[in-house]
């Protein structure tokens, strides 16, 4: 790729070229730079459109996810015709239709350990598109032990957070949060759910990191985290420092991120080996049994705000999993239990729960594939969101 801008270039960065910080040098700066982008999400849409528009010369996009109805609410870059496709292929589409002059870069899979550091090691920034926290420390740890740059941002229902790492020295991810909180305590967007337009706000300044990094301006948020709220428009900056006594990160391990699972990355897992004790049964198994007169206990263990979305037919009582250990008093002991959340995460954590307290001698079943695999193989036209 020339160096040089074209005629037309010149036309499409016009106001560009008018700003003292950027002119002609810093476009070509732009044009010469390449980026990697982990997520073709919420964070990622804007965040893809934007450097696409800038001009950035050569973007990277990793995702290994395709397209959802449910994505369309605040992921921007993908369109109601892009339902099914994989979400890299729907971004390319989209990044050429702004700026046909951008050199993209396909990865359809996840961010792993196995595979960072040869992906990461073809791009000068990496961008952090992601909603889990174990992708998020293999981006920090692999950033680390590289010396990339990597520009992180968070989304939490009306909040978001900002920041840059390991720019020429500076604190890295782990600085600040040295380990992954337990899942339950970290759920991402399908679980806490998320204004549609915050992760559009937050993307946006992620661009404006990277353009900033790339252009070697003043004013780059490292040593800095960035707290919007979008509720109450309160904006803040909270100042962080390197942690001496933190170890370097010489090499990605499993174990570095095995507490780092996301509540999407729980449900892939077979839940029936969480407990010998604990049942799995599926929607038309449990649908057969019913046929028959079976009258379980059908507990689900979502929030409120979910229950009003949809709630299974013969439910008999909501507790938020959260609020299990308090109120298992409220669950009976002398029938069968059968539970039922989003997708089988959080119900097969219950039961385990329920069936390790050895209060209850009943069987205990987790319905496997929640409400989803109840929407595709009982009933269409209950919601997946």
């Amino acid at each position: 790729m020339s160096i040089d801008l074209t005629a037309d270039e010149k036309v499409r960065y016009a106001r560009h070229l008018i700003l003292p910080q950027v002119g002609e040098s810093g476009q070509k700066m732009i044009k010469s730079s390449s980026v990697l982008v982990v997520g073709a999400g919420g964070l990622g849409s804007p965040v893809l459109m934007y450097l696409a528009a800038a001009g950035v010369g050569r973007i990277g996009i990793i995702d290994d996810d395709k397209v959802d109805m449910t994505n369309l609410q605040r992921q921007i870059i993908h369109s109601t015709s892009s339902v099914g496709e994989l979400k890299t292929e729907s971004a390319k589409k989209r990044i050429h239709q702004i700026n046909p002059e951008i050199v993209v870069e396909l990865f359809d899979s996840r961010l792993t350990i196995e595979n960072a550091d040869e992906i990461i090691s073809k791009f000068d920034i990496i961008v952090d598109g992601t909603d889990n926290f174990a992708t998020r420390y293999t981006i920090s740890d692999c950033c680390e032990i590289l010396g990339k740059p990597w520009v992180f941002g968070s989304i939490h229902r009306f909040e978001g957070q900002v920041s840059v790492f390991n720019l020429n020295g500076s604190p890295n991810y782990r600085d600040l949060f040295p380990k992954a909180p337990p899942p339950e305590l970290a759920p991402n967007c399908a679980e806490a759910g998320v204004l549609g337009v915050l992760p559009g706000i937050v993307g946006s300044f992620q661009a404006n990191e990277v353009l900033k990094i790339i252009l070697k301006m003043d004013g780059i948020l490292d040593y800095e985290l960035l707290l919007i709220d979008t509720q109450t428009m309160n904006i803040r900056k909270l100042r962080y420092s390197m942690n001496k006594d933190r170890e370097k990160v010489t090499e990605l391990s499993e174990e570095a991120i095995s507490c780092a699972l996301s509540l999407d990355e729980e449900e892939s897992l077979d839940a029936s080996h969480n407990s010998e004790n604990m049942k799995e049964i599926s929607p038309l198994e449990y649908m057969e049994k019913l046929k028959n007169g079976w009258k379980p206990f059908f507990l689900d263990v979502r929030r409120e705000s979910e229950e009003k979305i949809v709630s299974l037919p013969n439910t008999s009582l909501r507790i938020d999993h959260t609020d299990i250990p308090s109120r298992i008093d409220e669950i009976p002991k002398d029938r069968e239990i059968v539970i039922y959340c989003r997708s089988g995460a959080r119900s097969a954590m219950v039961a385990n729960f329920l069936k390790l307290s050895g209060n209850y001698p009943m069987d205990v079943y987790n319905l496997s594939g929640g409400i989803h695999l109840w929407s595709s193989t009982i009933d269409s036209s209950v919601p997946r969101y």
